[in-house]
Formats: structure tokens, sequence, C-alpha cells
């Protein structure tokens, strides 16, 4: 696909072109940590304890993953809005600066996660035998987090060119090795976490690869360079403003593992913190397509909004909006119909099982609605909104889940209470937001870019 078919080819045609690549590539990226705990959960005789103390690495994992939406999810929009207006050179400054700035986010993060990584752990809500699996598998995991923010954070300035087939790649690369390595570390060499963090590595490190290899190469309609002078201080804070919406959604999304792990220890212990590692996986793993879409339609918004072709700007978020509340209700009633089926292809352990199906129904079903919270925000995105788009990030989780979870979880619901206020904060946050953009989205089409 040429970048100008971002602005001529028919809507659905090109949604469809862009999307399907992208949500391949996104559950093939859900399979990284899909895999890992399907492996360790069953591992005879403790898997349920190792799948638990690696669960609790999500907080940590979330937020390096953070850093790179920060400055790959802000860059990109902002790239592809410079190209909608012609303007390739300050597209190409965009790139650059992102590349370099996740270089050296990357040695921060992974000294300063090094250094606290236990204290963490049990902050968290580990137990004295969680925690220990929970460390081996970071003592490995935080060696990779060069290449974690390098592929996270550039693969959306290879989707928002309109090659999504290069961005699939990325991640079935890195993937399909993960998958392949997974049995061999854990079982085969007797590595257990350990084993499962050393694919990811391999695996993240083989993406990073490609994807700097594709951005510097004559395929690419954008040339990365890791040249000081290719790196523009002033640059940084449009492409940190935008990418501060999708940076606080995992920044809070982290707070809340955290707050749901550490609440679920105090009432209930580690056979319902692991529930909550199980029941996440699910939800985050059915959120893939959802945010394959996400990353066609985002490039999509703004390449049109800079171009001012405000009537393929709405077609494309109906369309959007259309399939991503078709997909999500078809989860979510899948999930409450066959909770058994889903929980135990994470463990053998029968206790672990009984306990987290009646959990399933008030963790899953405001999930039915959610699509209206996903396309309205990323459209959002799209139209350069960024303070709109943080406000809802932060609303969702911050303002409506946390007094959610100690509110509830505090009457005789107990440990149903903290799943059942996942469910009610997406339904609200997900009207909210779809609210809001039907009451502003003429106001913003009006106004047009800011140059």
């Amino acid at each position: 696909m040429t970048q100008e078919e971002l602005g001529t080819m028919k809507v659905p045609r090109l949604l469809m072109t862009m999307a399907l690549p992208l949500i391949i590539a996104q559950i093939v990226n859900g399979m990284y940590n899909l895999v890992d705990r399907i492996f360790l959960g069953h591992i005879a005789g403790k898997g349920a304890e190792i799948l638990t103390g690696v669960g609790l690495t999500y907080p940590i994992i979330l937020i390096i993953s953070a850093f790179s939406s920060l400055i790959g999810n802000g860059g990109a929009p902002r790239a592809a809005t410079y190209l909608g207006q012609g303007n390739r050179k300050k597209a190409e400054e965009i790139l650059s600066t992102s590349a370099i700035s996740l270089l050296i986010l990357s040695f921060a993060l992974m000294a300063f996660f090094y250094a606290m990584k236990e204290p963490l752990l049990y902050l968290f809500g580990a137990s004295e035998r969680t925690a220990v699996h929970g460390s081996r598998y970071l003592m490995i995991y935080l060696a990779g987090t060069p290449f974690v923010l390098i592929t996270l954070g550039l693969n959306p300035f290879i989707s928002m060119q309109g090659k999504t087939t290069m961005s699939m790649l990325t991640v079935i690369i890195g993937a399909a090795m993960n998958i392949v390595l997974d049995p061999i570390f854990i079982f085969g060499l007797g590595m257990e976490a350990a084993g499962a963090a050393l694919a990811t590595v391999i695996s993240q490190g083989a993406s990073a690869l490609y994807v700097v290899s594709f951005l510097m190469g004559r395929r690419s309609t954008l040339h990365l360079s890791f040249s000081r002078s290719a790196f523009k201080p002033l640059a940084l804070r449009p492409i940190i403003t935008l990418g501060m919406s999708p940076f606080t959604m995992n920044i809070t999304e982290a707070a809340m593992s955290f707050v749901f792990t550490s609440r679920l220890q105090a009432i209930s212990g580690d056979l319902a913190v692991g529930a909550m590692t199980i029941l996440s996986s699910i939800l985050n793993f059915a959120m893939m397509p959802v945010t394959g879409m996400n990353q066609a339609l985002v490039p999509i918004i703004s390449y049109n909004f800079g171009a001012k072709k405000d009537k393929r700007v709405l077609e494309a978020f109906r369309i959007a909006l259309v399939i991503a509340l078709s997909y999500t209700a078809l989860v979510s009633l899948s999930c409450n119909i066959f909770p058994r089926a889903f929980i135990s292809l994470f463990t053998s352990s029968p206790e672990l099982v009984d306990f987290t199906v009646p959990m399933m129904p008030f963790y899953i079903t405001g999930f039915m609605i959610f699509g209206f919270q996903t396309a309205s925000q990323n459209t959002l995105v799209g139209l350069g909104q960024a303070g709109l788009s943080l406000f809802f990030a932060c609303f969702r989780k911050v303002i409506l889940l946390i007094p959610l979870v100690y509110i509830l979880s505090s009457t005789a619901l107990g440990a149903k209470g903290v799943f059942l206020a996942e469910s009610l904060a997406d339904s609200v946050s997900a009207l909210s937001v779809f609210i809001t953009f039907m009451l502003m989205k003429d106001r913003i089409l009006a106004k047009g870019p800011a140059r």
C-alpha cells in the first residue's frame, strides 16, 4: 500500500487491508505471555505457584511497555499527520528522535527495576513461595528491556506508513521463536520461569533487529537515523504530549494490577491472586484484536485529518466502532457461557479452577460494550486530542476502578467485589468517552490539525 492510498482508498477496504495484518500480529504477539503462562501453569506439582509468581511481574512489564507507548504511540500519529501535510522531513525527525529516546529510556528502566524488583514483587502481593519465581523471571527478562522498547516503540512507525504486513512480520518473527523456544527452555532444560524469560528475550531481540533494519532500509518511506544530529529535543514535547494518553493507560493498568493483586492477597491469599492472573491473561489476550484494529485506525484518522478529509475520518470511526462492539460482545458472551474451558487452559489445579470459575462473570461482563471506549478514545488520539484522551485513560482506571475495588471488596462480596469492579468501571467509562466524542467531534474537525 502506498502512503497516498491512506487518503484515497475506500475506507472499508482501507481499514480491513491495514487492520487484518495488525490483528494477526497482535494475536500472535499475545502468544508471548499466553504461551508462557500456559506452559508454566502445567508444570507438575508447582505450576499454580509458578504461574502466580510470574503473573506478579505483569505490572513491571506493563510499566516498561508504557514507555514504548509514550514514544511510539505519540510519535507515529504525529509523523502520520506530517505525511498527510506533505512534510516528510518533519516526519523523519519525529522517527529518529523517538528511536534515540527509546534507547535512553530502556537503559534507565533496566537499571531501576533490577534494583527494585524484589521489593516491588512483595508490594504487588507476592508471598515467600511465589516471589522466588517472579524474581527468577525478571532477572533475565529485564536484560531484554532495550529490545522490548525498540520493538514496541518503533513498530507503529511501520504500520503508519501503510506497511502493515511488514509490521505484522515484526511480531510474528518474535512470537514464533518464543513458541518454539518456550518448551525447550522450560521443560527440556528444566529452567521453569527463567526459561520462559530467556525465550522472550531472544525473541524480542530478533523482532528489534527486524524493525531497525526495515526502518533504515530502502523499503521504508521514512528513514531512521541514530546519528547525534538526528535527535531533535524540541520534537519530544509534541511526541510526549500525544503519547501521554496510551502511556497513562498502561501505567494505570500497572497500578490496577497492583491494586488487584495486593487486595486479593489480603482477602484470599495466593489462590485469589492466581485467579486474577488467569482472568487478566484471558482479558488481555481478548484485547489483542481490538488493539490491532486501533493501530490501523489511528494512522488512517491522523492522515485524513491532516489532509482535511473529514468524511473519511468519520466513516473510519463508524466502521471501527461496529467491528469493535461486535467482537467485544462475542468474547464476553463466550467467556460467560464456557468459563471452565477457558480457565483450564492455564492450570491443571482443580482447586484453582474451582475458585476462578465463579469469578469469570464478575470480571468479563463489562467487556461486552468496551468497543465504545476503544473506537472513541483512539479516534481522539488520531485527531491529536491528547488532553481528552488522557482524561479518559485516567477516568476509567484511577477515578472509577481503584475506588470501586476497595468499596466493593469491603462489602459481603469480598474477593468477588474486586473482580466486579473491573466490569463496572469498563461499562461506565466506555459510555462516557463515546458520548463525549459524539458531542465534540464536529468542533474538533472544524478546527483542523495543529501545525
